[in-house]
């Protein structure tokens, strides 16, 4: 996809060259060997041109903008998807070629040839080809492929085979061949589930580029008194939306040399002959006159466009014709640049057009277009090149067969009341949300989480329910909605093993946002899920029938719990019931990764290298227990008693469950951090809010063996004196500690994470815990089995797997869980 660049060029030092439009720099050697495609050209050599993702503006170090190739000195935007950079002003020309991560339902093509991206590659880079430097810390320099990950300089890659195999990742990468999505009306960071919060930020930056930051550039530039600064819209949609660019010319510049600046303002390389400029005024927009200055005399175009009085602003607009030349691209094509071009004129319409161009393409059959057959084709380009010069500049037409395609949108709504059945939630969604049940259907329904899956027959519909779930409220509990694509299992090849990713942004010191990210640029996006949106059961939904996948979950040991209750829950569900879970542990804690050889604590570890490692790794099985909860008094707090008591609850362990001090510590802790979530940023400040709560509570006293009993494998147990009880399954507890200790012990057998039982440990009070997780002791032995009964005489703190709570007198009972989880980790 990559040709020769025609435009302009100027000496700039000695032997260098510089282009005149996108700042491109080059030896005069070198010249020959020049790929890059120009800004001004790149955005028509894009056959299928696909939008990027912009998150919210940021600082980026070191990095360079892709139109314009200067560094990024001040804020700029990144897009969420592939490595592009650019800055705020430039981000409208920003050529549409980011990565195709799944079919839209009308064209289907193959991606599975090199994605190349001239990117911000390190010095230390080397071309896959002639194994030479290809990187650069002073320019954009060098090529990437966005899918398989391999480098190349710009002369090299056009030698590499086309063909892309994913490279080293590619068992774990879904194939955008196999995932589908209805994307029309949503934009990309509704396809891709990426926060709101990034959304609206990035549209308010939208809404200044072209006549805030943009323009402050070009005036520094423009000081010179030789010079005017001039406002340029390129049509009616950039008078709308006050969205200009700043040009500098000469006060006696002439018509054309005024021309040919805004066409270079815009990155438009047409012939300058083919434009006019108008001046500014409502009349403008009102009427079809136009003010032509180029007609006012015999020789007008050889004078200056400043007069007496010069205008605020100008637009540029282009001349009127009785001809135009279109190219039309074939969608049934897969690969390739194949096009037709064709010359229509007054008396062309759609029908014409189809007539004449399917024979050049070897078709005879007269094919349905989404224009009507009547229409005349070079009044639909007059009205967009009013609209916009731009948007002219890169408008396609294909041609496409005529096969009725069957819209269905996919959205996942939440937050809705549990345990309710399928024609309750329909009723629900009629009331609030006054869906046109034609239209739209209920596929699935997960009952214990309060969730539905809609399947929407129409865009407009989607996207207004879509917009609507977000302001709405169902029992005091906003609801939320995921757009989510449907994966076609039966495309998947057989080798490929897809990895479901699942990132909880929030967790240990706010690491997520990167690897959100890193992920997404590595795998294909419709993989990766953000768990602050929806949760996990999206994620599991849209897996739900792909035969063999991999979980990583990307967070602290409550983010693990989480992840792991909701696949227990929906595993009935999933044609792969039993999918292996990995752990990169963001958190605080991080036991269960400890024990799974993950390591402390994410550390800013190439995110590459732990994709391998989680290929590489092996499959160990770990027990998980359910634990029942049935307070038979009413919750601390309630009047005189006269409320009823808590209903029963069951919740999933797969670490510890603590009673007593470990608990209330981790209260205090959870109390902290919802007060100024913003400082708990870090794990050394939260592992310091932790020792700050346990000295406040070195002088209290409690007498915990006195306020519970326990049973043991139906065995009541004597308790010694102890202020917190702690039950084990994993050989890791607080950061790390080894609370059961290491001696042997006749009693008891050897734990293990697969042995079906529990280790009961008692700890004396604040010192004793701070004692065991320095590696000076361990916890006091007290039992060990598979079916546990505590009875709470009264509110005692309790925690399971990090999350606490009060919980009122009664009845935990803890047992095994069903099936063993199949975690992923090192021997």
């Amino acid at each position: 996809e990559l040709v020769e660049v025609n435009s302009e060029r100027k000496v700039a030092h000695g032997s260098y060259f510089i282009s005149t439009v996108c700042n491109f720099m080059s030896h005069e050697k070198c010249l020959k060997n020049v790929k890059i495609p120009c800004s001004c050209i790149a955005p028509s050599l894009v056959r299928v041109p696909v939008a990027h993702c912009f998150g919210p503006p940021g600082l980026y170090k070191r990095k360079f903008c892709a139109v314009c190739r200067k560094s990024l000195e001040s804020p700029a935007f990144r897009c969420e998807v592939c490595e592009l950079h650019v800055h705020t002003d430039c981000i409208l020309f920003a050529c549409s070629d980011c990565r195709q991560c799944h079919q839209d339902g009308h064209l289907d093509h193959d991606t599975y040839h090199h994605h190349w991206r001239e990117g911000n590659l390190s010095s230390s880079a080397r071309c896959e080809f002639c194994k030479k430097t290809c990187g650069s810390s002073e320019v954009l320099s060098g090529m990437r492929c966005e899918w398989c990950g391999i480098l190349a300089h710009a002369a090299c890659c056009v030698i590499v085979p086309p063909e892309c195999t994913f490279g080293r990742l590619r068992n774990m990468i879904l194939p955008p061949s196999c995932v589908q999505l209805f994307s029309r009306n949503f934009s990309k960071l509704h396809c891709f589930r990426i926060s709101e919060n990034l959304q609206t930020e990035s549209d308010e930056d939208d809404d200044v580029d072209g006549s805030t930051q943009g323009s402050t550039k070009d005036i520094q530039i423009s000081t010179d008194s030789s010079k005017q600064t001039l406002k340029i819209f390129d049509g009616n949609d950039a008078v709308k939306r006050n969205q200009f660019r700043l040009i500098s010319v000469p006060r006696i510049a002439k018509n054309e040399e005024v021309v040919e600046a805004a066409l270079r303002a815009y990155y438009i390389n047409d012939d300058q002959q083919e434009y006019e400029l108008q001046t500014f005024t409502q009349q403008v927009l009102l009427s079809d006159d136009v003010i032509n200055r180029n007609d006012a005399a015999e020789d007008s175009n050889l004078g200056s466009v400043f007069r007496e009085s010069v205008p605020e602003a100008w637009i540029i607009r282009a001349k009127p014709k009785d001809e135009e030349v279109i190219r039309i691209y074939p969608a049934w094509l897969k690969v390739g640049m194949a096009y037709v071009s064709l010359r229509v004129n007054k008396d062309s319409t759609v029908q014409s057009v189809i007539k004449e161009v399917l024979p050049l393409l070897g078709r005879q059959v007269i094919q349905r277009m989404v224009l009507d057959n009547q229409e005349p084709i070079l009044n639909r380009l007059k009205d967009i090149r009013k609209t916009s010069i731009r948007q002219m500049n890169q408008t396609r037409f294909y041609i496409v067969e005529n096969s009725k395609s069957i819209v269905q949108v996919n959205l996942f709504v939440g937050g809705l009341p549990p345990q309710l059945s399928p024609e309750e939630y329909t009723n629900i969604l009629k009331e609030e949300l006054a869906i046109k049940t034609n239209v739209v259907s209920v596929s699935h329904v997960y009952q214990a989480q309060g969730a539905v899956v809609l399947q929407i027959s129409c865009f407009s519909e989607a996207e207004r329910i879509y917009m609507l779930v977000k302001d709405t409220v169902v029992n005091d509990k906003p609801l939320n909605a995921v757009v989510i694509p449907a994966v076609m299992a039966s495309k998947i090849p057989q080798n490929c093993c897809p990895l479901l990713v699942f990132v909880n942004p929030k967790s240990g010191g706010l690491k997520g946002r990167d690897l959100l990210y890193s992920f997404r640029k590595l795998l294909n996006p419709h993989q990766v899920f953000e768990l602050t949106n929806g949760g996990p059961l999206p994620g599991f939904h849209t897996f739900s029938k792909v035969p063999s996948f991999r979980v990583l979950v990307c967070g602290g040991d409550g983010t693990v719990g989480w992840v792991l209750g909701a696949l227990e829950e929906i595993r009935h569900k999933l044609v792969c019931s039993e999918p292996s879970v990995a752990i990169l542990p963001l958190g605080t804690g991080n036991d269960l990764g400890r024990v799974l050889r993950w390591g402390a604590g994410y550390s800013g570890e190439d995110p590459y290298s732990i994709l391998v490692s989680v290929d590489e790794a092996d499959d160990v099985l770990m027990d998980r227990w359910t634990i029942l909860l049935d307070a038979e008094e009413p919750a601390e707090g309630a009047e005189n008693g006269i409320a009823e008591p808590e209903p029963p609850k069951i919740v999933q362990m797969n670490n510890y469950c603590g009673l007593g001090i470990d608990a209330e510590l981790s209260l205090d802790f959870h109390h902290a951090r919802e007060e100024e979530p913003g400082k708990f940023n870090s794990r050394f400040h939260n592992k310091g809010v932790y020792v700050k709560v346990g000295l406040q509570k070195i002088s209290h006293t409690r007498n915990l063996h006195k306020d519970i009993k326990l049973q043991v494998d139906q065995h009541e147990v004597e308790l010694p004196s102890i202020e917190g009880l702690i039950f084990i399954n994993i050989p890791s507890w607080g950061s790390g500690a080894d609370l059961w200790g290491s001696e042997s012990d006749n009693r008891f057998e050897k734990p293990r994470i697969d042995d079906g039982l529990l280790e009961v440990v008692g700890v004396t009070g604040v010192v004793h815990m701070g004692q065991v997780q320095g590696g000076f002791r361990s916890g006091i032995r007290i039992a060990q089995g598979s079916y546990f009964r505590v009875t709470l005489l009264k509110p005692i703190p309790v925690q399971v797997d990090g999350e606490p709570w009060i919980q009122a007198p009664g009845q935990i009972i803890i047992s095994a869980a069903g099936p063993k989880v199949l975690g992923v980790g090192f021997s």
